[in-house]
């Protein structure tokens, strides 16, 4: 049966299932509001108590905590449920950027948004959306996949799923296996892929790594400084009828030219027309060449 979010006459008693987002690794990043709300709550849902208490502590807040991770979630929003249709306001948050984003609280917000009860997200960082709007890569269509499986063969065919489709893929993944990950994702989507590796968003030693994700392996293969800090991936979408037409182009202008200006020359004028990059052309011309004397 549909619901709607503004309380009637009758519910105006009830509390506030705010979800707040915090910062990701830079505390500036905090908004004056979810500082407002988090001092005017009744209780904070944390899935890491500690964290949170040491987050809020910064800002001189000390609010009541009750923990709410994967393991316990249920449980606690059976008790979380009663003490919001008595009229308590609770904020929910996750160790960093914005719950539910691979983290926990949806068993708690369905349960609320069954009772009827207001959910309010105030807005925060997001890791995966910050990484996506800063990576060149298309963001007009995007599919967004939690964590990488942590077994390779899980891995393999969780990435095979994706690999032919148009979204641009988002996803994170731990430091410890980012090699394998990177050697399974340019597998299943080829060498040429393009990709973009974002590292320790808003911390002290942020680094963006990016090319083709053949690239990228050899990047990690030979570098074990970059095997740290908290990662995001993302992967462009497929291209494969677009770069066949792309190509075609190339093969048609590189056909024409060669013959009347070589094919230096006519590698700098194909790829002024076509948008491609120069070494791309020449190296079209240079199969055109091979096959010809075939």
């Amino acid at each position: 049966m549909p619901y709607k979010q503004q309380q009637s006459k009758q519910q105006v008693t009830r509390g506030i299932l705010y979800l707040v987002g915090t910062p990701i690794g830079n505390l500036e990043d905090m908004v004056p509001r979810a500082l407002k709300i988090l001092q005017s709550v009744a209780l904070v849902a944390a899935e890491d108590t500690r964290r949170a208490a040491s987050l809020l502590e910064h800002f001189g807040l000390r609010p009541r905590l009750i923990s709410c991770h994967d393991h316990n979630e249920e449980e606690i929003a059976r008790q979380l449920i009663p003490k919001l249709l008595a009229g308590e306001d609770i904020a929910l948050v996750s160790d960093a950027g914005m719950p539910l984003i691979s983290d926990p609280g949806y068993r708690l917000v369905a349960m609320a948004r069954a009772e009827g009860i207001e959910v309010c997200p105030i807005p925060g960082p997001c890791a995966a959306i910050m990484a996506l709007c800063a990576s060149g890569l298309p963001t007009d269509r995007f599919l967004f996949l939690g964590f990488a499986p942590a077994k390779r063969s899980a891995r393999k065919i969780w990435f095979a799923n994706v690999s032919q489709g148009r979204d641009t893929i988002v996803y994170y993944e731990s430091p410890h296996r980012i090699l394998e990950s990177l050697q399974d994702a340019a597998l299943a989507f080829g060498i040429e892929r393009r990709a973009m590796l974002a590292r320790e968003l808003t911390k002290k030693f942020e680094s963006w790594y990016g090319g083709t994700l053949g690239e990228l392996v050899e990047l990690y293969s030979t570098d074990g400084d970059h095997h740290k800090g908290e990662m995001v991936m993302v992967v462009e979408g497929y291209r494969g009828a677009e770069i066949v037409a792309e190509r075609d182009e190339v093969v048609k202008l590189m056909t024409g030219l060669i013959p009347e200006v070589g094919i230096k020359r006519a590698s700098v004028i194909a790829a002024a027309l076509s948008g491609q990059k120069k070494s791309y052309c020449y190296q079209v011309g240079l199969e055109l060449e091979v096959s010809s004397a075939d």
